[in-house]
């Protein structure tokens, strides 16, 4: 995983310019410095209970993890816990007295106007989600949640929740259609419709967060924004998972993003921006549990970006965004003969510089005809600037928007040093074992989060 010099250089040649943090790390926070980057920045839930204490505990807090960087970098807001109730439900009853501590220390600190204070919940702590207009809390959790909505209100923060479209339709067992939670468009007479309001929601994305709005407003509440502090598709499965596949993470987050960055709204608030973190930015190969939860993020631990976003439409592009990027690859069950055929006249009269491929070089492993052969094939395609008929190879060959860059081996043209692509494009705003995800907000700037997020902010961010 990139170490947290690195992850600022990516988060920089990406323009994002919004980033959360599942914790406070130093490092971290000092590679951020100077980027003008804005950092949300995570209180660990395991530190809720010291914290909750006392205001001085609090204000130690601050000490070491704010008041060292504050001068550098661009911390704006704090997550005091996060989806306390439902993960660490020992510490509910102290997580609003936590929130008024950490916030009385940034009061005391002068920094009270600079950074809000606020703590990320799970969409399932709202009951009764669809129609949207019926749904309400957990009521369970009433006592947590009327006084950290008054402390949200009183000091002008926001509501943090976690969106999971690919959830929601995961467990409906087939309720859900598939395009409805990719925000693929719709037959009118196959949206859903609230009755009781007559609103018309086209995803699934839309209708939790309406479902939140309606659930604050049955306890009265009905001035406090929405920011979605996590949403994303995983990019593969197990057998479990067959929807969790390279072209639905691609489509989910795409259409998030355009979503989010043409400022629509939701039905309840039309036109009212949604910034939303894409969660998250790096795959994490080494966390447990089923393969979906390994593969959420936008780059690998290279970081190359793991799929294409199609974001033309939005009139914004992320850094990573290759669209109109291809690359010449073998194809696959071709003739392993006339595979070696090509390759050997790529790398003679096709003047390939095939030396990369040599025992020692970048590109020698894996030793495999069709590994080679894509170097030299990818290689000649785009010296010959992509024209027509150059990626054919008597047939064994074919275009694809997936960079087959793999360790070392960074095919031409493919991305810089760190296997990014960079364009000149508007920036946009938009985890577990390592300190080095993150997310990324959607916004009118990017974001990220984790080790990092990325915030669609009325606009985009990551995670």
């Amino acid at each position: 995983m990139p170490n947290p010099t690195q992850t600022a250089v990516l988060l920089k040649s990406q323009n994002i310019r919004h980033v959360r943090l599942y914790d406070a790390d130093q490092a971290m926070l000092m590679a951020l410095a100077d980027s003008g980057i804005q950092v949300t920045v995570t209180v660990p839930n395991q530190q809720l209970l010291a914290i909750a204490q006392s205001n001085t505990t609090a204000s130690n807090w601050v000490s070491r993890n704010i008041l060292p960087h504050i001068s550098t970098t661009n911390i704006t807001a704090i997550s005091v816990g996060n989806e306390v109730l439902t993960t660490t439900p020992n510490a509910a009853t102290v997580l609003v007295t936590a929130l008024k501590y950490i916030h009385f220390a940034l009061v005391s600190a002068g920094l009270d106007s600079q950074i809000k204070v606020s703590t990320t919940h799970s969409s399932n702590i709202v009951l009764d989600a669809f129609p949207p207009s019926q749904a309400f809390f957990n009521k369970t959790w009433d006592p947590v949640m009327i006084p950290l909505l008054e402390f949200l209100q009183t000091t002008g923060s926001y509501l943090m929740i976690n969106v999971y479209p690919y959830y929601d339709y995961k467990q409906a067992n087939g309720a859900i259609p598939l395009d409805y939670a990719l925000f693929r468009p719709l037959p009118e007479d196959k949206e859903a419709v609230d009755l009781n309001t007559l609103l018309h929601y086209t995803n699934v994305f839309d209708a939790v967060v309406d479902a939140a709005y309606f659930a604050m407003k049955y306890l009265n509440y009905t001035n406090i924004p929405i920011v979605v502090t996590e949403s994303g598709w995983p990019s593969k499965g197990d057998s479990s998972e067959p929807d969790a596949t390279l072209d639905n993470a691609n489509t989910y987050n795409s259409n998030l993003i355009k979503h989010v960055l043409n400022n629509t709204g939701t039905p309840k608030h039309p036109g009212v921006g949604i910034s939303t973190y894409i969660y998250e930015l790096y795959n994490e190969d080494l966390r447990p549990g089923s393969v979906s939860e390994r593969n959420w993020g936008l780059f690998d631990a290279n970081g190359r970006p793991i799929y294409t976003l199609n974001l033309m439409d939005s009139g914004s592009v992320l850094a990573n965004d290759t669209t109109g990027q291809t690359y010449c690859v073998v194809k696959k069950d071709a003739d392993k003969k006339m595979v070696q055929a090509a390759l050997d006249w790529a790398c003679g009269p096709g003047k390939v510089n095939c030396s990369m491929m040599l025992q020692g070089g970048p590109c020698y492993q894996p030793d495999t005809v069709v590994a080679h052969a894509t170097y030299a094939f990818d290689t000649y395609y785009q010296q010959m600037n992509k024209a027509e008929g150059t990626c054919d190879f008597n047939g064994v060959a074919s275009i694809t928007t997936t960079d087959p860059s793999l360790g070392d081996c960074i095919l031409p043209r493919s991305g810089g040093s760190n296997g990014t692509t960079t364009n000149n494009a508007p920036s946009l705003a938009p985890s577990a074992n390592s300190t080095t995800s993150g997310g990324v907000l959607i916004s009118d700037s990017v974001c990220i989060s984790r080790l990092v997020g990325v915030l669609l902010w009325s606009t985009v961010a990551f995670l």
